[in-house]
């Protein structure tokens, strides 16, 4: 796969998310599972995303709901598969169903809660668990920002020890290598400081992983940690720390201590730095888009775009873990 080059996309906002899109519509579209698409935005999403002919989407809810929004909201899906379940708990089992019977390559969220579709994906009987531990990451476009960021886990792990960070690590390199955007992208693992010390356990942990990636237990990347935010993105700021490292500055993949740093961290680029943030979950049998009623038609379309590359990848050279 080509790699979806990032220079001079500071030029154009968001043309990072652009070339994403772009480099989705050069593959084959993917078959997608949309679990209770029944309001506007989630429906309005699948449409858009089958429409420039990354997706193909099959509609799982109830079937007159899903038929009403569409008329309500002028959304033609007389081209799509409807596969009838009579609420949301139905229609998250229903579609990860879908998905183990080979029917789909993506799964995609629709109107009901995260946690609602993830207990379907993580049931002992008949969920998606791979040996991989589940995680999600952000894709972000932050205008200022020359790099497509990475912002890992924010979303699915509230606490995670080290095994399940080594996990969420390996997660997103492999997303950012097997979606184009290069190889052995820098990662920086978050703390508050720069230095390890017992006091911020996050500080041991990222000094840990960097060990696991020199043992080869964590591979494709380049890891550098303690980082605090500013020396893993600022190359002025890392400087007058002295930190001498590949990584510090130039980050494109930030692993954060926990679910409450990484969705305020998240949330504080969308909102003041005016950043666009596509959702994926990973670790799962397929990737898994996550999409929220405040995301932008081009956060919703680059997280589709995001899930269709790296769904393609696994189609080229991986088999789908068991």
């Amino acid at each position: 796969m080509s790699v979806v080059s990032t220079e001079s996309c500071t030029a154009v906002p968001h043309a990072k998310y652009e070339r994403l899109i772009a480099a989705a519509r050069q593959v084959p579209p993917a078959a997608t599972v949309v679990v209770h698409p029944c309001d506007e935005t989630s429906l309005k999403g699948a449409c858009e995303a089958a429409e420039i002919g990354i997706i193909k989407p099959i509609l799982v809810g109830p079937t007159t709901k899903i038929r009403d929004t569409a008329a309500r909201f002028d959304l033609d899906i007389s081209g799509f598969e409807l596969v009838d379940a009579p609420h949301s708990e139905a229609a998250a089992a229903r579609g990860v169903a879908l998905i183990a019977e080979a029917r789909g390559e993506l799964l995609m969220k629709g109107s009901l809660h995260t946690d609602e579709l993830m207990r379907s994906v993580t049931a002992k009987d008949g969920g998606l668990r791979t040996n991989r531990r589940i995680s999600h990451v952000f894709v972000v476009d932050v205008p200022t920002y020359p790099e497509t960021l990475f912002i890992t886990d924010a979303a699915i792990n509230i606490f995670p020890d080290l095994d399940a960070k080594r996990d969420i690590v390996q997660n997103a390199i492999d997303l950012f290598t097997q979606v184009g955007l290069g190889n052995h992208p820098r990662v920086a693992l978050l703390s508050a400081v720069e230095t390890v010390t017992t006091k911020i356990p996050s500080t041991i942990d990222a000094a840990a992983l960097c060990k696991m990636a020199d043992r080869g237990q964590i591979t494709g990347g380049v890891l550098d940690g303690p980082l605090a935010f500013d020396n893993a993105i600022d190359v002025e700021a890392a400087e007058i720390k002295g930190i001498k490292s590949p990584v510090a500055g130039r980050a494109q993949i930030l692993v954060v201590p926990d679910l409450e740093a990484g969705n305020m961290l998240a949330k504080n680029l969308i909102f003041l730095a005016k950043a666009d943030a596509a959702g994926i979950v990973l670790g799962a049998r397929v990737p898994i888009v996550l999409t929220s009623r405040a995301d932008s038609v081009r956060a919703r379309m680059a997280s589709c775009a995001v899930a269709v590359l790296y769904a393609h990848a696994r189609r080229r050279f991986q088999p789908i873990a068991a």
